[in-house]
């Protein structure tokens, strides 16, 4: 090995729920070092949330958790040199990068999305995401099936 491995940071939970997800989440979601604007926007989304979707027996964290595991991959492509060519190897993905990929999908296809506030287009995204539509969902199912579609060279497996 080259070099010692960073050590893994304690990412402490978020003051409202107590959970290290959400902390995470906002992590991702924060810009320029605003955390509290990033809990501010994370929060309003989860009302949102509660109040268009109050049929559910859910609560808004529980939506959200569900929304993030639908759109969590399970494989990835990753390009490898083998020869001249290039080929596209359908790879398993670390459960710390899946919860990684899925927040920053989340977050970017919210981003995306036309709308007036950044809570609004972050809640209906996740909406969405829970109702296994959106843009975040497609980018798991096009991961799925680019890996799928590659799935001869899984022999070329680092």
């Amino acid at each position: 090995m080259r070099k010692a491995k960073p050590k893994k940071r304690v990412i402490l939970p978020d003051p409202v729920y107590n959970d290290q997800k959400v902390s995470k989440f906002v992590n991702h979601l924060m810009y320029d070092g605003k955390k509290n604007k990033s809990y501010e926007i994370f929060y309003a989304s989860l009302d949102i949330v509660k109040g268009k979707m109050e049929k559910e027996e859910k609560s808004a964290l529980d939506i959200w958790k569900q929304a993030l595991d639908n759109v969590t991959p399970q494989v990835e492509v990753k390009s490898r040199r083998i020869g001249g060519a290039t080929f596209q190897v359908p790879t398993e993905i670390r459960p710390e990068r899946k919860e990684s990929v899925s927040m920053k999908n989340l977050i970017s296809f919210a981003r995306k999305r036309s709308g007036k506030s950044m809570a609004e287009k972050l809640a209906a995204e996740i909406m969405d995401a829970y109702n296994n539509q959106g843009g975040a969902f497609k980018r798991k199912e096009d991961m799925h099936r680019m890996a799928e579609a590659n799935r001869a060279f899984a022999h070329f497996r680092f």
